[in-house]
């Protein structure tokens, strides 16, 4: 099974991911860490895309996502989720990995990108700032991808 997991900066998309592996046995993949699979970019795209692809109906693999581009990545049967938080809570978490400050660019930046993935499709949608984690993997547990989802947790 295929997870993308997709959201903005300090959502909680690695929270979510983290419990989902520990429910799941399942490898996570973040942003560009298939770089390391190959020496050349195309290359590790490549083999990227067929490694997601046999895992559709093989190992569980969840791809945490930040990047618009890195979406199109998703082979047809994954499982799609996007994890939201309001920008009250990203921007304290954000300025928690900052270590305490939150200069203005970045602040403008956050704002900029809120909602960038909102209008996509998605099978899930989980609240990353006051959803259930453990609730949502009991969800997931009954998702046999035999019908689309739009459920918010």
């Amino acid at each position: 099974m295929v997870i993308g997991i997709i959201g903005e900066n300090c959502s909680g998309k690695s929270t979510l991911a983290e419990m989902i592996k520990t429910e799941f046995g399942a490898e996570i993949v973040t942003g560009k860490d298939y770089l390391r699979m190959a020496k050349t970019e195309s290359e590790a795209v490549s083999l990227f895309r067929e490694k997601l692809r046999r895992a559709v109906s093989g190992d569980n693999l969840i791809y945490v996502i930040a990047d618009p581009e890195h979406v199109k990545l998703l082979p047809d049967g994954a499982i799609r989720i996007l994890v939201t938080a309001d920008m009250e809570t990203i921007k304290k978490r954000f300025t928690a990995r900052m270590h305490g400050t939150l200069p203005e660019p970045v602040a403008l930046m956050l704002e900029r990108k809120h909602g960038m993935f909102d209008s996509g499709e998605y099978n899930y949608r989980f609240d990353g700032a006051a959803g259930d984690a453990k609730s949502f993997c009991e969800l997931l547990k009954g998702d046999k991808r035999s019908s689309v989802k739009a459920d918010v947790i």
